[in-house]
């Protein structure tokens, strides 16, 4: 508790206590990976179709229950390109604490969001350029669940799909079914 923290000398303030939560959920990420990966890959370090559906399906949840927990105070979402901006400032932000550096569309139901350093691939490192590409692709199941998850919830049925361009920048492209 505070008071406690405060007798023993140590005052730790809500910054403090946010890299703690971010630090909590980096390392809850990788073992979340690693645990669903253990004999999910082949020999390549590729994950199986079972594994990677795994990972997407927990994104797909959390991301469900965030889009109805920062949507409760605001009014309903009807349009697409309104849902897709929401998820562009306001969901990104409190996921990512910052927003999507571009949103582009081909008004044709297809949006690519654009996140120039996106915070969750920056702690990945390998000497092995193919496994770090094999890592990143495994971080980004995650993050696609939560953008599918957040859109369902808000009426949006879609399939998402991310890419890394230059390491750490990502696109994460959002395909809407009709």
């Amino acid at each position: 508790s505070e008071m406690a923290a405060t007798q023993r000398g140590s005052v730790q303030t809500g910054e403090t206590r946010k890299e703690v939560h971010e630090s909590c959920f980096e390392f809850l990420q990788i073992e979340m990976l690693e645990w669903i990966s253990q004999g999910g890959e082949d020999e390549f370090g590729e994950l199986n179709p079972v594994a990677a559906q795994k990972i997407e399906g927990l994104g797909y949840s959390v991301g469900h229950r965030l889009a109805e927990r920062f949507t409760k105070e605001r009014g309903r979402l009807v349009e697409p390109l309104e849902i897709i901006k929401f998820i562009c400032k306001d969901f990104w932000l409190e996921i990512c604490k910052k927003q999507i550096d571009n949103l582009r569309t081909n008004h044709r139901g297809v949006y690519v969001l654009h996140d120039a350093k996106f915070r969750w691939l920056t702690k990945i490192s390998s000497t092995d350029a193919n496994r770090t590409k094999q890592l990143s692709a495994k971080f980004l199941l995650f993050p696609c669940g939560l953008i599918r998850g957040a859109l369902a919830n808000l009426g949006v049925n879609c399939d998402v799909s991310a890419e890394v361009v230059t390491f750490p920048t990502c696109n994460f492209t959002i395909k809407v079914k009709n």
